[in-house]
């Protein structure tokens, strides 16, 4: 027989594991849209992310950190991972140069989160990779060349 104790902490129990999956963080996500991943031309993709004036961005004088490998045996698979900073970080834009549609990834970061992404992106040939970060209205920027051996885009380079 089973004691009233423990049916009340196996109840607890599973009670917690269902309130547990239901509750869903909202602490940094992915987006898309489509306009800004559509552009073809680095410039335009740029700027279709807020930045009227390229020679307004910013460089990140050592608050952003992009790590790529200097040489990527295979584009299809780039390691990459940035790291701001920045106060009140707010998004994380990446973009490699002279892919089909620059704009990689955009990353959307809620307050008291470490603005922090780590991924694989795919390079079409040898380029440079840009980390473009908003902070309260100003965006900055940090790039890096990254020279790939095979395009990951379905060129070779």
């Amino acid at each position: 027989m089973v004691s009233e104790a423990h049916q009340r902490r196996i109840f607890l129990k599973s009670a917690l594991a269902v309130i547990s999956s239901l509750i869903v963080p909202s602490v940094g996500y992915s987006r898309w849209d489509k306009n800004a991943y559509n552009k073809t031309e680095i410039v335009a993709s740029v700027q279709s992310v807020g930045v009227t004036n390229l020679a307004d961005l910013r460089e990140g004088g050592g608050k952003i950190t992009l790590l790529t490998p200097k040489i990527a045996e295979n584009g299809a698979i780039v390691p990459i991972t940035v790291n701001s900073k920045i106060p009140n970080t707010e998004r994380i834009f990446i973009f490699a140069e002279k892919n089909p549609q620059p704009l990689v990834s955009d990353y959307v970061f809620t307050p008291h989160v470490e603005p922090f992404v780590a991924s694989r992106i795919k390079m079409s040939e040898t380029a440079f990779v840009h980390a473009i970060v908003l902070a309260e209205g100003v965006f900055y920027r940090t790039a890096r060349e990254v020279k790939v051996t095979i395009g990951g885009c379905g060129e070779d380079s």
